[in-house]
């Protein structure tokens, strides 16, 4: 009889517990696939910062189809718009995010079923980022109505992680999201580590010439899949060629690895230590390999290197940790105001598996607090990630032609103390609810 109580009881916790993490695993039925209404629309009397341009203190922007029609000083609305009155308001591009793992975890600590942002071994090249993307994750709703309506959603986790994807934070499925559904390669480049963690054990300390040489070995571990791969692609050229020739396979993971042994897409290397970024550029550089550096820490410290194999960096380190006891407090803080002073392509990403991928603006806020000045703050979360991710000839600025990702504030769009007023993804009006002000909603007059 008590173990039948207690299976009873059991069971119910367990239901208890599965309904309690599906409530918080995905949005409320009010948040799932609101994707906004399309239509005309002109926002007029507002102070446009163009970003690519100078600034528009007092202008017009005319979004048809997706599009920005037109953008300028003397702009007349016409008929057949809905009118939106921007005086007193601001107008900015989206923010592009150029590295989160969004859609892809939603409870990392308690809900392995909302977790995708993975796979097992050492070499995943085939994994897509866009297919384990979630499009109703709550993450999505409390990141764009802070004003960022772009992401690099990207996997990690071995050597060879996978395939990232660059998606607009609008869309009822994955195809609709997609902005550039393949973009690059991440690859966690190997680092000298001097700790390790063992069975049983747990973190235990290495010494510094063990793991120099666990680092060198594995670099070659990592050259000998490029290498496997340059000799699967020119097997299968020649089978191509000459069908008398023996018969290759298709393997999915050396398959997906082409395009990036030809330097048609970026590969990108995770390093944030000035000796790993400089070997992920060697390494680069030796294979003929279009390369992103992603994390960044100390890439002002090989800034000559960087300038000279032309390789932008993702910086994801605004929030870490000063790297070593004696780094200077704000080292972090400093480190997109040094790249810029040396003349490195960079921009600022939240680094973040979406859940605070939101203080992106607050991020790049910092940074103009400590030496990269106010405009180049914006452009390193709007035009520069559209620089390296390729698509600033589709968005980071308001100009005509580009896609109407646009957000209208009411200050800085960098200042925490900002308020968003309307934003637009693809054209479309949408609106600024998360969970967020849902909870807001619910609770603001609880005493």
């Amino acid at each position: 009889m008590i173990k039948k109580i207690l299976n009873n009881l059991c069971l119910s916790l367990f239901i208890c517990g599965s309904l309690f993490i599906s409530a918080f695993a995905q949005n409320g039925g009010t948040q799932q696939n609101l994707t906004g209404r399309d239509g005309a629309f002109a926002i007029t009397n507002a102070r446009i910062v163009t970003v690519s341009g100078d600034t528009i203190e007092n202008g017009t922007i005319i979004i048809r189809n997706g599009k920005i029609e037109a953008v300028g000083a003397n702009i007349r609305a016409g008929g057949g718009v809905e009118t939106i009155d921007g005086k007193g308001l601001t107008v900015y591009p989206g923010m592009i995010d150029a590295a989160t793992n969004m859609g892809l975890i939603e409870i990392g600590g308690g809900a392995a079923g909302t977790v995708d942002v993975a796979e097992t071994g050492n070499m995943n090249s085939n994994a897509k980022a866009i297919t384990g993307i979630n499009p109703n994750t709550s993450h999505i709703n409390v990141t764009r109505v802070n004003g960022t309506t772009t992401v690099l959603s990207l996997p990690v986790s071995g050597l060879v992680s996978g395939q990232s994807a660059i998606i607009n934070l609008n869309g009822a499925t994955q195809s609709e999201m997609a902005v550039v559904p393949v973009f690059g390669l991440i690859v966690n480049f190997p680092r000298v580590t001097t700790f390790e963690f063992a069975p049983g054990v747990g973190r235990r300390a290495i010494e510094y010439s063990q793991a120099v040489k666990q680092r060198d070995k594995n670099v070659e571990d990592l050259k000998k899949i490029f290498d496997e791969a340059a000799l699967y692609a020119k097997t299968r050229e020649a089978y191509a060629a000459d069908k008398s020739l023996p018969h290759k396979d298709i393997d999915l993971k050396m398959e997906a690895m082409i395009p990036y042994l030809k330097g048609e897409k970026p590969v990108i290397f995770t390093a944030d230590r000035e000796r790993d970024i400089r070997g992920a550029l060697k390494f680069a550089d030796e294979l003929k390999l279009k390369a992103i550096i992603l994390g960044g820490a100390e890439a002002w410290k090989a800034a000559d290197d960087l300038k000279k194999y032309n390789v932008p960096v993702i910086y994801t380190n605004m929030w870490s940790m000063p790297l070593g006891q004696d780094a200077d407090y704000d080292s972090m803080y400093a480190g997109p105001g040094k790249m810029k002073a040396a003349g490195v392509k960079f921009a600022i990403a939240s680094g973040d598996d979406g859940a605070n991928a939101r203080d992106l603006p607050y991020q790049a806020g910092m940074s103009a607090a400590y030496g990269l000045s106010k405009e180049d703050a914006l452009k390193a979360v709007t035009i520069y990630p559209a620089e390296i991710l390729g698509i600033s000839d589709k968005m980071g600025s308001i100009e005509t032609g580009k896609v109407a990702n646009i957000v209208v504030t009411d200050g800085d769009l960098l200042d925490a103390r900002t308020n968003i007023k309307y934003l637009f993804i693809n054209g479309r009006l949408l609106p600024l609810t998360s969970r967020h002000t849902e909870l807001y909603e619910a609770f603001k007059n609880r005493k």
